[in-house]
């Protein structure tokens, strides 16, 4: 069987593209052949989330078109990179755009596996999580089989944290360690961040380096007084997405800060957003985590591994676990969840299971996704 893969992702963050060109051997042998980055524009981004807040039959369809062409243009441009043609390929893995995740009942990407397969003439995978919530589990997450099989350390316990849109951490034992993997979301990533920082800084999308972070006062207090909604009560396991922790949750933020401190800049309210994803990842990883310890480590992906006050404070707050980016041991933390499909893809192509049942809460071990032929 061909050993190339293209997995394909757009998380929760709506940054863009990520696009990962994998050399798999079972069992566990992998290398990253390619990868890249497509960012999305201002333009892009509203349409995602002016659909993704409400969006009519026509515009959802329109986009579920919309995406896989901007997929297959990454496709393209990977493989152009490496130089390898379409006919190398066992397959390319699309997990799609995230446009409603709603736990236990459903979860919908977007993204038509047809337009790719018609592309590149390869089987297309996608659609990765009904099969899990048709089994009972909340279709995520669904990265902890790779985090288990490929990135854990090979001596001791390691986290790993992914801070995309949302935020969610595997533990494992040992490399090569399922059994006992346990995994969950714990909230808002920087998709709260983020949102707030649109909303106070004209012209800019995201916090830099969290240097406005740095400059404000966080209102602790009500920090305190959001960690006690429900779902960062519940126990593992438990997904969560934009439908919880949006815009209008942003927004909210937002207003409430200002109700509360007169005179309060936009620095403290997204120093009050950071100091919310910080606080919600640190209380749960020790909460829900105790067998997490001494000798352990965290590996933090995604966009937040680059915000420097996010990664301080969780820092501060783990103390006596060495707190690094994912980049520092392996490859861009970016490239991390394409890399993931790309893994889970092609175990389905293989006709292997690639949930983690202590994680999605599913009946056992499935096949993930649909393929759709060349």
């Amino acid at each position: 069987m061909k050993s190339l893969v293209v997995g394909l992702m757009s998380g929760t963050s709506l940054d863009g593209v990520s696009a990962a060109l994998v050399r798999l051997d079972p069992p566990h042998h992998w290398e990253l052949v390619a990868s890249r980055g497509d960012a999305y524009s201002q333009e892009d981004r509203c349409r995602l989330l002016d659909a993704i807040e409400g969006g009519g039959p026509r515009e959802l369809a329109l986009l579920h078109v919309w995406l896989a062409e901007r997929f297959a243009t990454s496709t393209e441009r990977l493989l152009a990179s490496a130089g390898i043609e379409p006919a190398q390929l066992a397959g390319i893995a699309m997990h799609g755009q995230t446009v409603w995740h709603e736990p236990g009942r459903v979860s919908l990407q977007l993204g038509d596996p047809a337009v790719l397969a018609e592309r590149f003439l390869v089987p297309v995978v996608s659609d990765f999580r009904s099969r899990d919530v048709a089994a009972g589990g909340q279709g995520a997450p669904l990265v902890p089989l790779v985090d288990a099989m490929l990135f854990g350390h090979p001596d001791h316990g390691r986290l790993l944290l992914n801070l995309g849109g949302m935020a969610n951490v595997t533990y494992v034992r040992r490399r090569g360690s399922v059994d006992d993997v346990v995994a969950f979301d714990t909230g808002p990533g920087v998709a709260i961040l983020d949102a707030v920082v649109r909303g106070l800084v004209p012209g800019s999308t995201y916090d830099a380096d969290g240097q406005l972070a740095a400059r404000g006062a966080a209102d602790d207090d009500l920090v305190a007084e959001l960690l006690e909604q429900p779902f960062f009560a519940a126990s593992p396991p438990k997904s969560t997405g934009r439908e919880v922790f949006g815009e209008s949750y942003a927004m909210a933020m937002i207003e409430r800060v200002r109700s509360r401190r007169v005179g309060a800049t936009p620095e403290d309210v997204i120093a009050t957003a950071l100091r919310l994803t910080v606080r919600s990842i640190a209380s749960q990883v020790q909460r829900w985590l105790p067998q997490f310890g001494p000798g352990g480590d965290m590996l933090v992906s995604g966009g937040g591994a680059r915000n420097r006050t996010l990664m301080g404070q969780l820092a501060e707050l783990l103390p006596g676990t060495p707190v690094r980016r994912f980049a520092d041991e392996f490859f861009d933390g970016d490239a991390k969840e394409a890399v993931a499909f790309a893994f889970l893809g092609w175990r389905t192509l293989r006709r292997e299971p690639g949930n983690v049942p202590s994680a999605t809460g599913a009946r056992g071990p499935r096949i993930l996704g649909r393929v759709t032929p060349p």
